[in-house]
């Protein structure tokens, strides 16, 4: 969490139905887009914590839309988890306060939309991946939140980014960067553009099979990285879901294909050494005994069959985004060099080539 802007914490706490007297709000979490504190509060003399959190309109356009998602699907996963007496119910998702007018959020005079969770104490976040049984955890508690809102009531969900995983749109965007050549940066990559045209026949595989009802579509995270999972300090269990910002319809296989981008190789996402990068077979097994303990009830034989393709697919659009940015001329992503795009490209595209070695061995495994 950063934020230079200054904000009446005290008066914006107020809004919500809280009990006890307002102590301090300070920034917390390592989260890079929206403006986060950690809210304590003295109730009966005793502190308790909440998260206070702005919402960041600039990135999220459409604030109330991705409201209405998170609190349809935190009363229902709190719900579920209640009804099924599941011990620490309160601590396996996450609970919205109310305001004191009863909605799901708070909208300031500026037009900043605030929301507030109940405080999941004694669990922690972490940024880096660190053993196979972080990832096997991780995995597990992805796929026990899919469980949680597979069946989630009143219609679907807003799509916050519109295509944010649609991989044949971003085949698309790539297409029409290199064309244009706006900037004359082509030429650096053309063995990157090369690996990319050739895998053009991977792009619509889960999109058309989707399109066509072979995989339905479900309630997804879209964002499944280890620091999205808050893990018991003391029993280092995956505990909580968070950061639901990105909660829309989509494919389980995008979920399950990002955990295997972001936590199968010990490499950097923009390492310069590509001798570094592999997709670690161990790793991936953690990935898949963990996820199918809570999500192999409601999966389709046909999803299980392309959990491994899922892997590459991520990976391969995530190269794609990088890619398509650095042709385009650095416009989305925040780059610290002249060509860390071109890194980050590069480093998903080894990852590519190395999942691809190993799909017979990854496939085996899931059967």
């Amino acid at each position: 969490m950063a934020t230079s802007v200054s904000y009446d914490t005290r008066a914006i706490a107020a809004s919500f139905a809280l009990l006890g007297d307002y102590v301090s709000a300070e920034p917390y979490g390592s989260g890079h887009i929206n403006d986060t504190f950690a809210l304590e509060v003295s109730q009966g003399g005793r502190g308790i914590r909440y998260v206070l959190q702005r919402i960041n309109h600039n990135i999220f356009k459409n604030p109330d839309g991705l409201m209405e998602n998170v609190e349809r699907v935190c009363r229902h996963a709190q719900a579920k988890l209640q009804a099924s007496g599941a011990v620490d119910a309160s601590r396996r998702a996450l609970t919205l306060v109310p305001t004191k007018a009863g909605r799901g959020w708070h909208t300031d005079a500026a037009g900043n939309r605030w929301r507030c969770y109940v405080f999941v104490e004694g669990a922690t976040g972490h940024d880096i991946i660190r053993n196979a049984d972080q990832a096997y955890q991780a995995a597990k508690a992805f796929g026990a939140f899919q469980a949680l809102v597979a069946d989630l009531p009143g219609g679907r969900l807003v799509e916050t980014i519109p295509h944010f995983h649609h991989t044949p749109s971003r085949f698309a965007n790539f297409q029409a960067a290199l064309a244009k050549d706006a900037h004359g940066r082509a030429a650096l990559a053309q063995p990157e553009i090369a690996f990319a045209l050739a895998r053009a026949q991977d792009v619509g595989v889960i999109a058309d099979a989707m399109a066509r009802g072979e995989i339905p579509e479900r309630v997804t995270h879209n964002d499944t990285k280890l620091n999205n999972v808050l893990l018991d300090n003391e029993t280092q269990e995956g505990i909580c879901v968070i950061d639901l910002d990105t909660v829309m319809p989509g494919s389980a296989l995008y979920d399950f294909g990002d955990l295997v981008r972001t936590s199968t190789s010990p490499a950097a996402e923009d390492e310069t050494d590509l001798s570094k990068v592999t997709m670690q077979l161990p790793m991936f097994e953690a990935l898949v005994k963990g996820y199918l303990s809570t999500a192999g009830g409601f999966l389709t034989p046909r999803e299980r069959a392309l959990l491994p393709f899922a892997g590459k697919l991520i990976t391969f659009e995530i190269g794609l985004r990088f890619l398509t940015d650095w042709l385009e001329g650095d416009v989305y992503f925040k780059i610290k060099r002249p060509q860390h795009n071109l890194d980050r490209l590069r480093t998903q595209f080894k990852l590519v080539e190395s999942i691809e070695a190993q799909l017979p061995a990854m496939q085996a495994l899931v059967k």
